[in-house]
């Protein structure tokens, strides 16, 4: 079987670079920077920021946390026997990941990246994921959702061995996947994790649609996160804003990964969500403008903003928040 080809290698930011990123106090954009284009009744085009001179967007790690906001995984369709198949390639891997200037961080990941590819497919879609395993330790991949005993994911596959896990998509919601080697919690919490989104047969209705996972990471190894992150890397979106536009609206699939805290909040300022608990609903359930998730739950969230110019999202917990888990929206007007 093919191997998935390994992310090149990226310097760390420099001293200089780090230095501007202060200075600037995060870095801003324009609609005219941008180019943003409006696609009518289709989702937003991905968008990208002006990097610092000589700066790299992705900040060394090989990995922009701008385009996992928006990078879905449809996986490559086939027809077979008269049904659609989505066939995913993971593979397990170990690579470095530059949190921030002075702390490296040794993941266990998919495909070379944290969180791993967001998986999407529609309800009765029959997903097949080719599973290797090149991590260096024994891996699996449970994924949430129905499914029979034999694709449950709870069996280690050892280094160097494949295995396929098949099942039909359902229920439409959002749903994860991660290992589920033990112990469980350290080999998510060194990043083997990733979201699985099921639509509904009929769709929802077209927004701009971003995923933001949160995650810790205990650095030194105490059964405590040090640093914590929207999409792998501690502050990004607060220096690199979200670019989104006025009176858009907004559909966030919040995943929260966070191990050894037994809980986290996500707050959104100057503004109020729609929740759809799980994603199983097409009717919310509540509007509210903070809601709380234990370790692996889940929500969409929808909202839209009237007003231009820069608001905050967060957890509530100020040593999460502060620790890494900070960004901003960049509300554009049209």
């Amino acid at each position: 079987m093919q191997n998935l080809p390994i992310p090149e290698k990226r310097k760390p930011w420099t001293r200089r670079q780090l230095l501007q990123l202060a200075l600037a106090g995060g870095v801003g954009v324009t609609g005219a920077a941008l180019g943003l284009q409006i696609l009518s009744a289709k989702l937003l085009p991905r968008v990208k920021i002006p990097p610092l001179p000589g700066d790299t967007p992705d900040g060394g790690n090989g990995i922009n946390p701008m385009n996992v906001l928006r990078d879905f995984d449809y996986g490559t369709v086939k027809r077979e026997n008269g049904r659609t198949i989505r066939e995913f390639r993971i593979t397990a891997k170990t690579s470095t990941l530059q949190l921030n200037s002075a702390v490296t961080f040794n993941t266990w990941n998919c495909n070379g990246r944290v969180p791993g590819p967001t998986l999407r497919a529609k309800q009765g879609d029959r997903v097949r994921v080719l599973f290797y395993n090149q991590g260096g330790h024994s891996h699996s991949l449970h994924f949430h959702g129905t499914h029979p005993p034999e694709a449950d994911g709870v069996k280690p596959i050892a280094n160097g061995k494949a295995t396929i896990y098949e099942f039909d998509a359902e229920p439409y919601g959002v749903h994860l996947y991660h290992c589920h080697v033990e112990p469980v919690t350290r080999h998510i919490g060194k990043g083997l994790y990733g979201m699985f989104i099921v639509d509904p047969p009929g769709g929802r209705k077209p927004a701009d649609e971003m995923v933001l996972i949160m995650a810790g990471y205990d650095i030194n190894d105490d059964n405590r996160n040090e640093l914590y992150a929207f999409n792998g890397l501690p502050n990004y979106y607060h220096h690199h804003p979200i670019p989104i536009y006025k009176d858009q609206l907004i559909r966030l699939y919040v995943l929260n990964m966070i191990e050894y805290d037994p809980a986290a909040t996500f707050h959104l300022h100057a503004n109020f969500f729609h929740v759809y608990r799980t994603g199983m609903t097409l009717t919310p359930s509540e509007t509210n403008d903070v809601i709380t998730m234990g370790t692996a739950e889940r929500h969409i969230l929808e909202f839209s903003y009237r007003y231009p110019g820069k608001y905050m999202f967060h957890p509530h917990q100020d040593i999460i928040a502060q620790n890494g888990c900070m960004g901003l929206f960049e509300v554009l007007n049209l």
